[in-house]
């Protein structure tokens, strides 16, 4: 593996993934064991020429000799390409490129709702783009819901199965009520808030898919399903306490999940 000399790539140091996968490229070999440092604590003598904005947008590598900058997709294709160079012609391809593009934008923009961490005082963060934040709870959303209905199934000695289309209802609906409470309560964190909050179903929705395996093969006691059903919610709360702290949103976004949860339960069970 041939390892991409005199070049540093800038990444977010508030970011855990950033972190771990320009670790990466240290530990494999793919930049040298000073090839990477954090966009907050750049020094000026890098390259006077890096975007500090963008940097913060897309992950910044810098060639040291020349001043050259590249962003975001086409760092890491530079990256990889040098250490795996069967992989350049594919790095090349427009369609692939361009699919790319629009992924690594997908998850940069929404990092810091799907990963969170303690934000520093007086540091430059991810510029805010609607467009992908739209897209991310559209598509925790389905995958959420689409999970959910096939574990419904498992939960009809407890439950009543409702139709089709009744957990696309219930989780879009959530997006709603507490973003409308949000709107009250605290306004400039809607799009934080409602991006942490459709990362946490989404996760406890995939939580849910080794049960879903496993009751293809074997036929177990339905309360089983339910309490892992229920083990899986009680993370799911501690996480949302952990990511309300971290947003300081206090315990209120908490209780009104845990109320809509509640509200929803009851109706499902009455009608």
């Amino acid at each position: 593996m041939k390892t991409l000399q005199n070049h540093i790539i800038l990444f977010d140091n508030e970011c855990p993934m950033c972190y771990a996968y320009t670790k990466t490229f240290i530990k494999t070999g793919m930049l040298d064991k000073n090839g990477r440092e954090a966009y907050q604590s750049m020094p000026a003598n890098i390259c006077p020429l890096v975007d500090r904005q963008r940097a913060a947008n897309e992950i910044a590598l810098v060639n040291t000799q020349t001043g050259e900058v590249t962003y975001g997709i086409q760092s890491l294709f530079k990256i990889i390409g040098h250490a795996l160079p069967i992989f350049k012609k594919l790095f090349s391809f427009g369609p692939f490129v361009y699919v790319m593009q629009r992924f690594y934008a997908f998850i940069s923009y929404n990092r810091k709702v799907i990963i969170p961490a303690k934000i520093k005082a007086n540091t430059i963060q991810p510029s805010f783009k609607i467009q992908y934040r739209l897209v991310y709870l559209l598509f925790t959303w389905l995958v959420t819901a689409y999970i959910l209905t096939a574990y419904a199934g498992l939960l009809t000695h407890f439950v009543p199965l409702g139709s089709s289309y009744r957990e696309y209802l219930i989780c879009g609906s959530q997006i709603f009520f507490q973003g409308i409470i949000m709107l009250f309560y605290r306004k400039d964190k809607l799009w934080d808030y409602l991006g942490n909050m459709m990362t946490i179903s989404f996760a406890g929705s995939l939580l849910l898919l080794p049960a879903l395996v496993v009751s293809h093969y074997f036929q177990l006691n339905p309360i089983l399903f339910m309490l892992y059903f229920l083990m899986v919610a009680g993370i799911m709360f501690i996480e949302h306490l952990r990511r309300s702290s971290i947003l300081n949103l206090g315990l209120t976004m908490s209780i009104t999940w845990v109320l809509y949860r509640l509200i929803v339960l009851v109706l499902i069970l009455v009608f």
